[in-house]
């Protein structure tokens, strides 16, 4: 995706998300999390639940993926710009963490599943993290998964193989026992979003 889809994209997420029933945590005298947050904006419909494939080809549900806190990505393996460095900062940002202690599963899961089956995300994930859990699934599983997190995507239609697909570019931060808790957006460096997830996990343990 270029980043000018990606900005178009990310325009067109944030006015649904306005529209959806998202409420301003940081407001609230019972969030845990209000030192922690990036952005700003949460909702308590964001996130739940998925049933997918992984890159050994077996089905899979969030209640086996998210066993530890995760960074929540959706993008496809063929976007030429965007999602590589998206992921890089992900997992640039778990190593950080690990270095910290904190354990933190980085999470991809593919808005192009016709091009984007097991064995593609298999070698995908081997190339950008040892951790990484990379996930497909039929288009309706897709699209479920992209609906609980409000998620936006949709292929240009250019007749090819070498088509594009307009996508929204939020990671979202996930915790066990917790959910979905906050978003991170594209401009968040590596450094400033293990600060947060550390604040979060560390803030959630207080709180269990």
């Amino acid at each position: 995706m270029t980043k000018l889809y990606a900005s178009v994209a990310l325009v067109g997420v944030v006015a649904f998300l306005g529209a959806s029933a998202w409420y301003v945590l940081s407001n609230s005298p019972n969030d845990e999390f209000t030192e922690c947050r990036q952005g700003q904006v949460a909702g308590g419909d964001i996130g739940g639940p998925f049933t997918l494939v992984n890159t050994k080809g077996q089905t899979v549900t969030d209640k086996e993926v998210l066993t530890k806190p995760s960074l929540v990505y959706f993008g496809y393996t063929y976007c030429p710009d965007v999602c590589p460095m998206d992921m890089a900062r992900n997992v640039e940002a778990v190593d950080l963490l690990a270095e910290k202690g904190i354990e933190v599963t980085p999470v991809f899961i593919s808005i192009d599943p016709a091009r984007d089956t097991p064995d593609a995300l298999a070698d995908y994930a081997t190339n950008m993290h040892p951790n990484l859990v990379a996930l497909t699934g039929s288009d309706e599983q897709v699209r479920l998964a992209s609906q609980a997190y409000k998620t936006f995507y949709q292929k240009q239609d250019t007749g090819d193989e070498y088509y594009l697909v307009d996508h929204s570019t939020f990671t979202y931060l996930v915790l066990p026992d917790k959910g979905f808790v906050d978003f991170f957006r594209r401009e968040v460096t590596s450094e400033q979003m293990a600060e947060s997830v550390a604040c979060f996990v560390q803030a959630g343990k207080g709180g269990s």
